[in-house]
């Protein structure tokens, strides 16, 4: 089983893409939690595990980051895209 990992500064609007961001900016927003996308992989299908002491990288505050479980069909990028779409559907 495969585990793809979402971190919050893949839709994150305040940075760019060379900080981390992945989705154009008219999908991303501002300051994501990874409350939101859990809930925004789990719309889109898929089991999501929020671990919260876990630090992106390219950033020094840990955010946490998202396990997203059962999505072997999925390439990342589209998993990433269908997440920004519920993310900006949640936001609003």
């Amino acid at each position: 089983m495969v585990e793809n990992v979402i971190w919050p500064a893949y839709f994150d609007l305040d940075l760019p893409r060379s900080e981390g961001r992945r989705v154009p900016e008219e999908m991303a927003v501002s300051e994501p939690t990874v409350d939101e996308i859990a809930k925004a992989v789990q719309q889109v299908g898929y089991d999501a595990v929020i671990e919260r002491k876990k630090t992106y990288p390219r950033e020094y505050e840990p955010r946490g980051r998202v396990l997203v479980q059962g999505a072997d069909d999925a390439s990342k990028s589209d998993l990433v895209s269908a997440t920004a779409a519920y993310l900006g559907a949640i936001r609003k």
